[in-house]
């Protein structure tokens, strides 16, 4: 045994190595720029010199949207966990566990209940980390859930989509949240209340066919992909090349699609003012600190001089 090379130089590295966080920086996908972690996450997840818009998770963008970075979070329905005990290369309850654990969150989509420049609103985010943001049974009971309490609380609802489509793994009881979600969108619309669409980086498949393109006010997020089918599908079904942006969200904006695209540091003051547009609201008053009053002069009793009736320092 080589005490020098074994034992020395094993606890001399032990003691230089310096423990990194895996996100301490990060690339934009635009520019190729390197961004420290840290900036961008006070940044709205938003890289500063590309104006590239990172994906958000459910937490993050909740704390952005609600009033002092706070709201209830609403129970949604149990579901059966792998209802068709699917199993591909992994089984499906595996793949859930995993994406519980990575992210926190029970499955794709967290729904919250709070004050948005001062009034009551429900909004659900779909997180693109949990399986794609896919649409399972479990989202679209959070959906239908966060709808029927918008009804309850005579309130707005506001989602923010970003998905890859269906679930595979639920076979046609994923495909069964389409129409389920569709009939409590017209739950809400019958009760008159707004319904605003959010549609990030990306927001495809059934999830586009269904909740995510039914909104009052379409809202998208710059540079966004919005569409059905992947554009190289769509280029080999009907065999032509497509322009330059398409399925973006400010080529969608051009055509009709989507109603404005907004820039994510204008996302909350923009939706506080829809949802006063649509609900006839008063226009939002901050509370105004009170003051500060001067303090009364000391009052010195007879007989005794100004030094005696000083505070002590």
């Amino acid at each position: 045994m080589n005490w020098l090379t074994n034992v020395v130089r094993p606890k001399i590295r032990n003691i230089l190595r310096r423990e990194t966080p895996e996100n301490l920086w990060i690339k934009c996908p635009d520019s190729g720029q390197l961004v420290f972690y840290k900036d961008v996450e006070a940044n709205q997840f938003v890289i500063p010199g590309s104006n590239y818009h990172m994906r958000m998770g459910a937490a993050a963008r909740l704390k952005s949207i609600f009033d002092n970075e706070t709201w209830f979070d609403v129970a949604l329905p149990e579901v059966t966990a792998d209802p068709l005990k699917f199993r591909d290369e992994r089984r499906y309850a595996d793949r859930i566990k995993d994406a519980r654990a990575r992210t926190g969150l029970n499955d794709a989509i967290k729904v919250g209940y709070g004050k948005l420049e001062g009034a009551a609103v429900v909004i659900a985010v779909q997180d693109f980390d949990f399986m794609g943001g896919s649409l399972g049974m479990a989202a679209g009971e959070a959906i239908v859930r966060g709808l029927a309490l918008a009804v309850e609380k005579k309130s707005p609802f506001i989602v923010f989509a970003a998905s890859g489509g269906a679930r595979m793994q639920e076979g046609i009881l994923s495909l069964m949240q389409m129409p389920r979600t569709t009939a409590a969108v017209q739950m809400l619309r019958e009760a008159k209340q707004p319904y605003i669409v959010v549609l990030t980086n990306p927001t495809t498949g059934g999830v586009t066919a269904s909740y995510a393109m039914l909104g009052d006010v379409q809202i998208a997020e710059p540079g966004a992909l919005i569409g059905f089918a992947g554009a190289r599908v769509i280029e080999q079904t009907i065999r032509e090349k497509l322009p330059e942006g398409f399925q973006r969200a400010e080529y969608l904006r051009e055509h009709g699609m989507v109603d404005m695209v907004v820039h994510r540091h204008e996302l909350r003051p923009t939706l506080a003012r829809l949802c006063r547009l649509l609900t006839k609201s008063p226009p939002f008053e901050a509370p105004s600190r009170p003051a500060p009053q001067a303090p009364a002069p000391a009052q010195i009793a007879p007989g005794a001089d100004a030094a005696s009736a000083a505070p002590h320092a």
